[in-house]
């Protein structure tokens, strides 16, 4: 994978920062978030923004974290107000069956661009 990005101001690629890096690593992975309000979210990582939002692809809803299957509400393409999080957790498929909590790795200030 390509660690470095194009600048619009510039035509010389910038290096990624870690922060960038770590989230190339989970685009099109599966995330499993836990929203303020109880529902859970299953959906694969699209994009992020600077104020912690998130957008998930084939999105699914359900009410608690122990609903039942038959509960599902499909949403399919979603944004998810950052300040609406409680937690994220990424489906590692390099080891089946594990999630890998990220919550603490997601922060604006962990993203943003080196300047």
């Amino acid at each position: 994978m390509n660690d470095n990005i194009a600048s619009p101001d510039h035509e010389k690629p910038i290096k990624d920062s870690k922060g960038r890096a770590q989230l190339r690593q989970w685009l099109n992975k599966s995330f499993r978030i836990k929203m303020t309000d109880g529902r859970v979210l299953y959906g694969t990582f699209a994009c992020t923004d600077r104020d912690g939002n998130i957008i998930l692809a084939s999105c699914s809803e359900y009410l608690s974290e122990h609903s039942d299957p038959s509960e599902e509400r499909v949403l399919g393409l979603i944004m998810v107000p950052g300040r609406h999080i409680v937690s994220i957790q990424v489906d590692d498929m390099s080891e089946p069956r594990k999630l890998l909590d990220c919550s603490s790795k997601l922060s604006s200030e962990s993203v943003t661009p080196e300047e």
